[in-house]
C-alpha cells in the first residue's frame, strides 16, 4: 500500500500548529508498519538551511493554475526515515510566514493542483492521497474533475482529514475563474452558503473524512462546533470517522528527553522530584516540593478557556499553589497574567511565547496541567503530560474527551469537568488539589497515566484499517 501525505507544514521544516506534528510523526508511524508513506508540502522560505542542504533537485513542471501555467520545482529530502516532496515557486512560497497573505486562496489552489501533476515525475503513484486542511482540500476535487481519465491516476482515493473546521478557506465567487480553474458545471462542488468554500469540496470529493478524535467527529454535526458545515458533514456523515492523533514518544520521553534535568520513568519518579526543583528554581519561583505546580502550555486566547481561568484565577492563588504558564496570544489576557505574575510572584511565572525545551520542563516539573478548552478537536498537550506524570485538568470536549477520564472512580488518568463555566472548572481544581494531597494516591495516579499508550501505533493501526475498507482490501 502507498501513502502520499499532503500537508501544508510539517516538523520539523515548518510548523505553526499541531498540523506540523501529526505531517512528521504519522507518516513515520506509517512506515514502522511497512506501509509506503511520503509527504508532500511546500517549499517555504522560513525552512532552516540545515534541512535546504540535504534537499536534491529533481525536476521542474508547470503547473495549471485556472487560465495560466506557472512553475513548478520538485526537491527531495529524507528525514528518519520517510522521503519528502517540496513544491518550489518562489511567487508563492518564498514570504516570512505560512498563511495570511492576500493570495493565500492562490497559493493553495496552486498547491493542490501540483501535488496531483508532479505525482507521475517522482516515481510514486500512490494508492491513497491523504489531505488535510483547507489548504489541501482541491485536490479531491481537481483529481476526480481533471484526472480521472488517465489511466496513472484512475485507482487513486482520497482521505480528506479536519484538524480544526473553524478554518474553511472562504473566499469570493470571483475566484472561481481566476484561480481554482473548475469548469462552469463543477463550480457547485466549491459553492456553499453564498462563497467560495475549500473544505467543503474537499469534503464532498474525498472518498472518507477523517478528523482528529471521535467525540470531535460528533461535535461538528451540530452548529454549535461546526463553523458552518454541520448541514454539508450531516449529509456526508456515513464517510465520516474520528481517530484521536498520538504523540511521538521518542520526543516526548521523560527517561530520555534532553531538555529536561533529571530523566524518570513510572516505576522510578524520584527524577520527576528533581525537575520540580530545577523548574521552580528557573522560572524564580520559591523553591517547594510540598507545594503543587499546575502548569498551562497553550496559546492564550478565549478559545483555550483562559477567559475562565481569568475569571477565578484569583480565587484559585488564595490555595497554596503555584502556576506556570508558557504561551501567547491575546493582549487581554498577556496583561491580565503579567500583572498576576507581578502581582504574585511567589505563586505565578509567566513566560511569553513558545520555548519548546520550556514547555518540556513544564511537562516535567509541574504536578498537574489545566486545558479547559472552550473546544479542542483533538489536544495533544494532555496526552504529552501524561507521558510526564503531570495529571491533566481538562474540559470534557473533543479530543480531551476521548483521552482523560476523571479519576474519582479510582481508575481514571485526570480530572475532568462538563460545562463551559469557570466555577465547574474551579472546583475540578480543588478536587485536583485535593487528590495532590494524598501522596500515596497520587503516586498511583501518576504511574497509571504514564503507563497509557497514546503513542502513533495506535492512531496509525487505526488509519491503515480505514485505507485498506476503502481500498477494499
Amino acid at each position: 500500500m502507498k501513502v502520499i501525505y499532503a500537508t501544508s507544514e510539517a516538523y520539523p521544516f515548518a510548523q505553526s500548529g499541531g498540523l506540523a506534528d501529526v505531517a512528521y510523526a504519522l507518516p513515520k508511524a506509517l512506515r514502522r508498519r511497512l506501509i509506503g508513506c511520503r509527504v508532500i508540502m511546500p517549499l517555504y522560505d522560513t525552512i532552516a538551511e540545515e534541512y535546504r542542504h540535504q534537499m536534491t533537485f529533481l525536476t521542474n513542471i508547470t503547473v495549471p493554475v485556472a487560465w495560466r501555467r506557472q512553475y513548478c520545482g520538485i526537491f527531495e529530502a529524507k528525514i528518519d526515515g520517510v522521503i519528502y516532496y517540496f513544491i518550489d515557486n518562489q511567487y508563492y512560497f518564498k514570504r516570512q510566514g505560512l498563511y495570511g497573505f492576500y493570495d493565500d486562496a492562490e497559493r493553495f489552489a496552486f498547491f493542490s493542483r501540483a501535488v496531483l501533476e508532479v505525482l507521475p515525475h517522482i516515481d510514486f503513484c500512490p494508492d491513497i492521497i491523504h489531505c488535510n486542511d483547507w489548504q489541501t482540500a482541491l485536490i479531491p476535487v481537481y483529481l476526480n474533475a481533471f484526472y480521472r481519465h488517465n489511466a496513472f491516476f484512475a485507482g487513486i482515493h482520497t482521505v480528506m482529514t479536519v484538524h480544526n473546521i473553524q478554518y474553511q478557506g472562504k473566499y469570493g465567487y470571483e475566484l472561481l475563474s481566476d484561480v481554482i480553474g473548475l469548469p462552469s458545471e463543477e463550480a457547485r462542488i466549491v459553492d456553499y452558503d453564498h462563497c467560495v468554500n475549500f473544505l467543503k469540496g474537499g469534503l464532498q470529493q474525498a472518498d472518507r473524512i477523517t478528523t482528529v478524535s471521535p467525540t470531535y467527529a460528533k461535535e461538528i454535526l451540530d452548529p454549535y462546533y461546526a463553523y458552518g458545515l454541520d448541514g454539508i458533514l450531516r449529509e456526508l456523515s456515513g464517510k465520516l470517522r474520528g481517530i484521536v492523533n498520538g504523540i511521538d514518544t521518542d520526543v516526548y520521553d521523560p527517561a530520555n528527553d534532553p531538555s529536561i534535568a533529571a530523566p524518570y520513568t513510572a516505576d522510578n519518579l524520584e527524577g520527576k522530584t528533581v525537575n520540580k526543583e530545577a523548574l521552580q528554581k528557573e522560572l524564580g519561583l520559591p523553591v517547594r516540593p510540598d507545594v503543587p505546580i499546575i502548569g498551562m502550555v497553550s496559546r492564550m486566547v478565549r478559545h483555550k478557556g483562559f477567559d475562565l481561568v481569568k475569571c477565578v484565577f484569583e480565587e484559585m492563588l488564595r490555595a497554596d499553589l503555584q502556576f506556570v504558564i508558557l504561551g501567547s496570544g491575546e493582549w487581554e489576557f498577556e496583561t491580565f497574567f503579567h500583572d498576576m505574575a507581578s502581582k504574585h510572584s511567589d505563586k505565578v511565572a509567566l513566560r511569553l511565547g513558545f520555548v519548546p525545551q520550556l514547555a518540556h520542563r513544564i511537562y516535567a516539573g509541574a504536578d498537574l496541567f489545566l486545558m479547559p478548552s472552550q473546544s479542542e478537536p483533538c489536544g495533544l498537550a494532555q496526552m504529552v503530560a501524561l507521558r510526564y506524570g503531570t495529571i491533566p485538568i481538562v474540559r470534557q470536549t473533543g479530543g480531551l474527551a476521548d483521552t482523560i477520564t476523571d479519576s474519582g472512580d479510582g481508575k481514571g488518568n485526570g480530572f475532568t469537568f462538563g460545562s463551559y463555566n469557570a466555577h465547574d472548572m474551579e472546583n475540578a481544581v480543588w478536587r485536583a488539589l485535593a487528590g495532590y494531597a494524598d501522596k500515596e494516591g497520587f503516586a498511583i495516579l501518576q504511574r497509571r497515566a504514564m503507563k497509557e499508550d497514546n503513542s502513533w501505533n495506535r492512531s496509525a493501526s487505526e488509519y491503515i484499517r480505514l485505507y485498506k475498507e476503502i481500498l477494499g482490501k
